[in-house]
């Protein structure tokens, strides 16, 4: 699939993004309605694709439930990043206890209130109603729609690993709509022993129209990106991905890409976040 490329933080990308998802979703829902995989390993270890239906519940609940307290101005707590994969491990494991039927129809039932909710969000929602995310904290209606294309997209795609599709990529525009949360996965998820006494600058170029160039500073156990309109002068690496591979390295699923300059910096570089 192809689309216009818009900014997917931006109001006037809430057609593409939501399209993004609705497509991702089918996608996804293909292949948890046939029997036959439900109990078959995916990409994520430790999970079959029943128990990326769980997370799909899990996930999805919980936004709808933290939708509601920001509604009604309740609090929600936030407990960080750092604890994000063993909650939502434990979170999609706990829900085996259901049947395939009752979880799938548990998770269209949740996902289709969360979509009557994005579909209805106007400009002002988009950008100035925060709803808490659990691990994150307070953030813009924006992310969520955001998230739904990563969970859909992204576990799609480990699912149909599991499968056998060792080849598979993710669409050029679901890739793309996903290369700015990259910016901010990687930001937030720099680990501190990893970072430690590393002070770099070095380069990303994504291909394509949904694509561009950052110079990334990596100084103190912080990692900052800006984009680059000119040259890499400075850069001890460069990292060139297409889009799918730029967004599946992000979430850790391999080291893709290409990467020249410094060995001692790229090494560093590919294992200096922690997964979440």
């Amino acid at each position: 699939m192809s689309a216009t490329v818009v900014n997917p933080m931006s109001y006037e990308g809430k057609s593409v993004v939501l399209d993004v998802v609705r497509r991702e979703r089918q996608a996804f829902y293909d292949i948890i309605d046939d029997p036959d995989n439900w109990t078959v390993d995916t990409r994520c270890e430790g999970w079959q694709v029943r128990d990326i239906v769980g997370h799909m519940i899990d996930v999805t609940e919980g936004y709808l439930n933290r939708w509601e307290k920001a509604r009604k101005g309740e609090e929600a707590e936030a407990v960080g990043l750092q604890v994000m994969g063993e909650r939502l491990n434990e979170g999609a494991l706990s829900f085996r206890t259901l049947s395939r039927e009752e979880a799938i129809n548990r998770l269209k039932t949740a996902s289709e209130q969360m979509m009557e909710i994005f579909d209805n969000l106007s400009e002002d929602e988009w950008n100035n109603f925060h709803v808490t995310h659990a691990f994150m904290g307070p953030l813009p209606a924006f992310f969520y729609p955001a998230f739904h294309v990563m969970d859909y997209g992204v576990h799609t795609w480990d699912m149909r690993y599991g499968l056998g599709d060792k080849l598979a990529t993710l669409d050029e525009t679901t890739a793309g709509v996903l290369i700015p949360y990259m910016f901010v996965l990687m930001e937030y998820t720099v680990d501190a022993d990893s970072a430690a006494g590393l002070d770099t600058v070095y380069g990303i170029e994504v291909s394509g129209p949904w694509g561009g160039r950052w110079r990334v500073r990596v100084a103190d156990g912080e990692w900052k990106a800006e984009p680059e309109e000119g040259s890499f002068d400075g850069c001890e690496a460069l990292f060139s991905f297409n889009p799918s591979d730029f967004v599946l390295s992000s979430f850790q699923r391999y080291p893709g890409g290409a990467a020249r300059g410094d060995h001692r910096v790229i090494n560093r570089v590919r294992n200096l976040f922690f997964t979440i």
